[in-house]
């Protein structure tokens, strides 16, 4: 499982390294869905995260006392290069995100909402992993970790439109694969591509929970 999820992580780190490759120096500073952060930021904090292991993570979580903005905020800044494009480069190199466990798709699903994240404000669209993107879904709603995921869909239906996704009782949202992983991570941005019973409820959860940060 570890091996495959590390497979799966690598071609959407490329896949994301390629799509930035381009950027004017003016789009590295475009807001994305990540609230106070813009497109450089966001990929230093993945690279952070995958520099960082679970013993480290908590060591840094003790020096900021817990407060996961200044843990974050450390952590990408230390990983941030000169210019935008040493940060991508650094961020090329780096290996699969690894939080919680390497066989998680904890890690998977960090990499997959925060370069939506980026890729959203930019105008760009990518076609995700379909066996990754179920297994972040899964996870995600199943599990409370960097995002309260599991609490934002509890009695509540997730029936995706376009995969093989059923999790759930209740009133039903139902969309695309990605909408949901999205909306599970907190982001309103996405919940427009969702429908049925349940929307309304979903909404009012995100509405009033923070932008998820990851897990770096």
């Amino acid at each position: 499982m570890a091996e495959r999820l590390s497979r799966i992580q690598e071609g959407e780190r490329a896949a994301l390294v390629a799509d930035l490759q381009e950027l004017r120096p003016e789009q590295w500073r475009t807001a994305t869905l990540c609230t106070g952060w813009d497109v450089e930021e966001v990929v230093a904090h993945l690279g952070a995260a995958a520099r960082t292991g679970m013993w480290a993570w908590t060591r840094s979580m003790v020096r900021a006392r817990f407060d996961p903005d200044v843990h974050n905020r450390r952590l990408l800044e230390a990983f941030c290069g000169a210019t935008p494009q040493e940060t991508l480069d650094r961020f090329r190199d780096v290996g699969p995100i690894a939080l919680p466990l390497a066989d998680s798709p904890g890690g998977l699903g960090e990499l997959v909402v925060h370069a939506e994240d980026v890729r959203r404000p930019l105008g760009l669209t990518h076609r995700v992993d379909p066996a990754g993107l179920s297994a972040v879904a899964r996870f995600f709603a199943t599990r409370d970790f960097a995002v309260n995921s599991r609490s934002l869909v509890r009695g509540l239906t997730l029936v995706a439109s376009d995969a093989d996704f059923r999790h759930g009782s209740g009133p039903e949202v139902r969309g695309p694969l990605l909408a949901l992983v999205m909306a599970m991570a907190g982001r309103p941005s996405h919940l427009a591509e969702l429908t049925g019973a349940g929307v309304p409820e979903l909404a009012r959860r995100v509405g009033g929970s923070s932008a998820e940060r990851g897990t770096g």
